[in-house]
């Protein structure tokens, strides 16, 4: 073959590649969007109505679930009905905390199924999930269809099948699902949303997310998460953990609201290497079986999302490597950018010249204090009070309940939660092709093109 004919066939090929990637991206809405139930609702923009008292149940109270159950216990208007563990002695010592702040709880453990017992005795309002995450799709959709508002810790779900059918519960029910993402309240992430909605980085270009957070030593934490977690990074290579850095870009850039979407993600994982080695080395294993685990996850995934306008967002996942801690939090336009970890900006205009490098420290507070999101300044130091990751997690339980009790929208609808979710399965299915590009499934069958971006709540 001459050279000639050899170019015409390595062209038409790679346009071929292109035209199938770009088709594919094109139809993804119609290949993976069943069509919508008869009678079901778009729950984009839904708000349920009100609820002067909100009766809440919770589902798993280990070191997370207890948090939450004590905060929620806190919180004006809720009414707490049940509390369920596996384990009788955290039940108990949950509901003990619960019953101390005035509430009157049933609690249930020791069955599998102890959790729909108190689904069906107790009739919550709203259903806090906090388990393992194989349990959280099959728990929030049977919340759903017995009348609550269900609300999960991240992921949401980790296959996209279970993923459409929370959509199709929760359109069906026209019950609230949401994922609860606290990073989306921490104060710099806040600050960010406040400055990127009143145009100071001007038209979005670029984010990058991270959860960067070596966690080895959970392999002997007794039954902490790393006793189920490990399994779970043995046999799954991809980024199974994007949403708490994905969350806040992804609200930056109003990601299913409106303006833009998910399109399409390639992912790449490093060599299996850390976990192994530590395990081999340790002397404190929860459990024996981890030292003779074939490591299947990357120490680090790498994974590219681009955007249906074109927006490029990088997500890394390393719960391995011994570094310090990161979620990267980095928001890029055509005026300048605010990134995280350490917090420093560089805008166009407003700090010093870029080339003398980023705002940081002094600088960065008096720019970044002018722009504190107005919720922050009104409860933000009541977070701090409550505490959780530096308060954001209670910003976050008390939000929820706020919405309910006035019949507001969420804050984080129930395509979010998926959307951001979806990152899990899909990177681990381009990182088994390759880096081969996987389509995001348009999860609101169009609806995003109409929903409200996410407000300046006060």
């Amino acid at each position: 073959m001459n050279s000639d004919s050899g170019r015409r066939t390595f062209l038409k090929t790679i346009g071929g590649v292109g035209a199938a990637l770009a088709a594919a991206t094109s139809r993804g809405a119609a290949q993976g969007s069943p069509d919508r139930a008869s009678g079901a609702k778009y729950m984009g923009d839904f708000a349920a109505p009100k609820l002067e008292k909100v009766k809440v149940a919770i589902i798993g109270v280990g070191a997370r679930g207890s948090g939450h159950a004590a905060q929620l216990a806190s919180i004006e208007g809720v009414d707490f009905v049940g509390v369920c563990d596996l384990v009788e002695g955290r039940a108990k010592k949950a509901a003990d905390g619960v019953t101390k702040k005035g509430h009157k709880p049933q609690v249930y453990f020791g069955d599998d199924n102890a959790w729909k017992k108190m689904l069906a005795e107790t009739k919550p309002d709203a259903v806090f999930v906090v388990t393992p995450w194989n349990l959280h799709a099959p728990m929030v959709i049977e919340a759903m269809k017995s009348g609550a508002h269900a609300f999960s810790e991240v992921p949401i779900a980790y296959t996209v099948e279970e993923m459409w059918e929370i959509v199709d519960t929760s359109e069906k029910t026209g019950r609230h699902c949401m994922m609860m993402e606290n990073v989306n309240y921490g104060r710099e992430e806040l600050i960010y949303l406040n400055m990127v909605r009143q145009g100071v980085l001007g038209d979005l270009l670029h984010g990058e997310a991270a959860y960067l957070h070596p966690l080895r030593e959970q392999m002997e934490n007794n039954d902490s998460t790393g006793s189920w977690r490990t399994f779970q990074y043995a046999k799954r290579n991809g980024n199974l953990y994007p949403t708490h850095g994905l969350g806040p870009v992804a609200q930056y850039m109003n990601l299913g609201r409106t303006e833009d979407t998910f399109g399409r993600i390639v992912s790449f994982s490093s060599p299996a290497k850390g976990r192994a080695l530590y395990a081999q080395k340790s002397t404190k294993l929860t459990n024996p079986e981890f030292k003779t685990l074939d490591f299947k996850g990357g120490d680090l995934n790498t994974s590219i999302i681009k955007t249906a306008l074109g927006r490029t967002i990088m997500v890394q996942w390393d719960e391995t490597t011994p570094r310090p801690y990161s979620r990267h939090n980095y928001i890029m336009g055509v005026k300048g950018a605010l990134a995280g970890f350490p917090n420093r900006m560089s805008i166009e205009g407003v700090t010093k010249d870029h080339s003398k490098g980023w705002a940081e420290d002094e600088e960065w507070e008096a720019i970044a204090s002018k722009y504190e999101h107005p919720y922050f300044k009104r409860m933000g130091e009541l977070g701090k009070k409550m505490g959780g990751h530096g308060g954001m997690d209670f910003l976050m339980l008390y939000r929820i309940i706020e919405c309910l009790r006035e019949g507001q929208p969420l804050d984080q609808n129930v395509y979010e939660g998926c959307f951001w979710s979806a990152v899990g399965p899909l990177s681990e299915k381009s990182v088994a092709e390759d880096g081969m590009p996987q389509v995001f499934p348009d999860f609101t069958r169009g609806g995003w093109k109409t929903t409200k971006p996410l407000a300046i709540i006060s």
